[in-house]
């Protein structure tokens, strides 16, 4: 690149590498080395939802993509930026990360960034070329469901729903089936929402929830709805479900946490609550408005134990407790018991830690 380059022109769209840029199928955005946004391709426009005009002048944490990593680790906040790794250290990184697309969704992409330079080897900007990979997720997770599946259902008589249920949502039609159900839900909530600032309360939230679709994703589980300032989450093996939960609280919350701190924003607390066993999954609703869910009495149980339990705990029960592998059990140690409305005898809960 010639001495003559400034981040205005990296920023035209009627120069060589601009028409070039914009032509380029995947997502490519430049950024200053305070990481304003510069350019904006057009592919980059088709993956996130975002036009141009929308982004170009903001920064990615001004609650635009608002990037996690695969580790439930916000990005755009803290030091971890992959653009500004780039920035700094003048090397090309390449990682799995999830943007936050304009519908409020996050999707998986490959991103590559790579520092710009003038001719006297000054990093100037940075570049980040990313490819949408859901198709490719998709599958993945699909065949990891298989690959465990497939151990229990050997027979070709069983294949098509050995499939189905490799695809949680995938069969519309009602039925039973044993899950692992998981609610999350945070602390203090009403008394935050009531002194913050809308957007500030949406942030939090957007973040929070962002950091369990990521991770319960990674663990092989499903995000069933959000219910206010709840999550409740459905996994098919009762191991994913704590791994996710271990996750969460335990190393993604933290690192959100003091990435809020260190702005002067308070802390975040957590409850997890655990139950396993047979639901009625289908399409709950009217005419109108569906919804794929599960409902019953372990869902209850799950939600029950989550609202008693202390902050920061993850509580399960002894149905999950019982489906646990050796290694994860030995981490679990018994509460106390609780009442569950609809069932005689009482429910014994488990912390897992």
């Amino acid at each position: 690149m010639s001495a003559s380059l400034t981040i205005e022109e990296l920023g035209r769209r009627d120069t060589t590498l601009g028409l070039v840029l914009n032509s380029v199928y995947d997502g490519v955005y430049i950024v200053d080395r305070k990481r304003r946004i510069v350019f904006w391709n057009k592919g980059a426009e088709t993956i996130t939802g975002y036009s141009a005009a929308e982004v170009e002048g903001r920064r990615c944490s001004d609650n635009i993509l608002n990037h996690i990593d695969v580790e439930g680790n916000l990005m755009c906040r803290g030091g971890s930026c992959p653009l500004l790794r780039t920035m700094r250290t003048g090397q090309e990184i390449e990682e799995k990360v999830y943007p936050l697309h304009k519908s409020g969704r996050r999707i998986p992409t490959l991103t590559h960034t790579a520092p710009l330079r003038n001719n006297k080897g000054k990093i100037i900007a940075g570049i980040e070329i990313f490819r949408d990979i859901s198709t490719e997720e998709d599958f993945r997770h699909l065949q990891e469901k298989f690959n465990t599946l497939i151990k229990k259902y050997v027979s070709t008589v069983t294949f098509e729903e050995t499939m189905a249920q490799a695809t949680v949502g995938a069969e519309t039609v009602s039925r039973r089936r044993e899950l692992t159900v998981m609610f999350l839900d945070i602390v203090g909530f009403t008394t935050f929402s009531e002194t913050r600032a809308p957007e500030e309360v949406v942030m939090m939230l957007n973040e929070v929830f962002g950091i369990c679709e990521v991770i319960t994703r990674e663990c092989h589980g499903d995000i069933d709805k959000y219910i206010g300032d709840s999550v409740m989450t459905v996994f098919v093996d009762a191991n994913d479900g704590v791994a996710a939960a271990e996750k969460i609280l335990y190393v993604a919350l933290p690192r959100m946490n003091a990435v809020r701190q260190e702005q002067g924003q308070e802390a975040v607390q957590i409850r997890i609550g655990m139950n396993s066993g047979l639901v009625v999954q289908g399409d709950i609703g009217s005419s109108e408005r569906k919804d794929f869910t599960v409902i019953g009495d372990v869902v209850n149980t799950a939600a029950r134990i989550q609202g008693i339990i202390k902050p920061d705990t993850i509580g399960i029960s002894e149905m999950t407790y019982s489906r646990l592998d050796p290694d994860n059990a030995v981490r679990c140690s018994f509460l106390q018991k609780i009442s569950v409305k609809g069932r005689k005898a009482p429910v014994p809960v488990f912390r897992y830690r």
